[in-house]
């Protein structure tokens, strides 16, 4: 049975958030860092942009303001769509322990969710291949075959991949409660409701932890993020910042 490294659940901004995400992988990928899972939150809000979106975004999403301030913009090193990561959990694993191409990894991966939520009373299935899912920004408008939807086709988990080799990134937003004048701002349109029941994100991580373990075959160990590992991913954010 493999050890893997969990990260509490966390809130931060979307920046570093992204590039701890990016960080991990590096570390698996260069330094034998373990396979690794972790869930956070977004604070302040923000859309995260897909790596292949580049400027191909509504230009809208410049100047939105939420509570009064400017809704942050995020590149994922990822692909898919835009989200808005507003009253979501969004989950993250880095591991290479998986075999196949990108969507069969995807498949795997998606079992804990699967497993997990199915014991929390939310039965999750995957989308179907869309080709209109280009033609939006919205993520969360059409289900792909990496998607989860629930039981009346609602999406309810977006996910998106970066694959190199063998070493996998994979991380995804679940919506939960998600603030309906905010996403019409930003989607023009309401937001998926899936039938969930009302849960703590505490319950919502153990659950899902548990169902990870069961399906990975792997034990965690519980490792918050040390106050140098931080510093290495604002250092890796601070020089991302600087190039655009």
């Amino acid at each position: 049975m493999k050890t893997w490294r969990l990260i509490p659940l966390m809130e931060a901004d979307g920046a570093l958030h992204m590039t701890i995400d990016r960080w991990l992988l590096m570390q698996h990928e260069k330094y034998n860092h373990p396979p690794t899972l972790r869930f956070y939150t977004w604070n302040p809000p923000a859309i995260s942009l897909g790596v292949s979106q580049k400027r191909h975004f509504p230009s809208h999403w410049h100047n939105i303001i939420y509570q009064g301030k400017p809704l942050d913009l995020v590149k994922r090193p990822s692909g898919g769509r835009g989200v808005l990561h507003q009253g979501d959990l969004t989950y993250m694993v880095v591991t290479s322990d998986l075999q196949g191409n990108l969507d069969q990894v995807y498949r795997q991966i998606c079992q804990f969710l699967i497993r997990g939520w199915h014991k929390l009373g939310v039965d999750l299935d995957f989308g179907q291949p869309d080709k209109q899912y280009l033609q939006s920004a919205n993520c969360f408008k059409l289900a792909t075959n990496a998607d989860l939807i629930d039981r009346n086709g609602n999406k309810f988990i977006g996910s998106s991949q970066l694959k190199k080799g063998k070493f996998v990134l994979q991380h995804g937003s679940m919506v939960l409660n998600p603030d309906i004048v905010l996403f019409q701002k930003v989607f023009n349109t309401m937001p998926p409701r899936p039938e969930i029941p009302v849960l703590s994100l505490g319950s919502i991580v153990s659950v899902l932890t548990e169902s990870a373990g069961e399906y990975f075959n792997c034990q965690f160990e519980i490792q918050p993020l040390t106050s140098e590992e931080i510093a290495s991913c604002l250092a890796m954010t601070q020089e991302a910042k600087t190039k655009t």
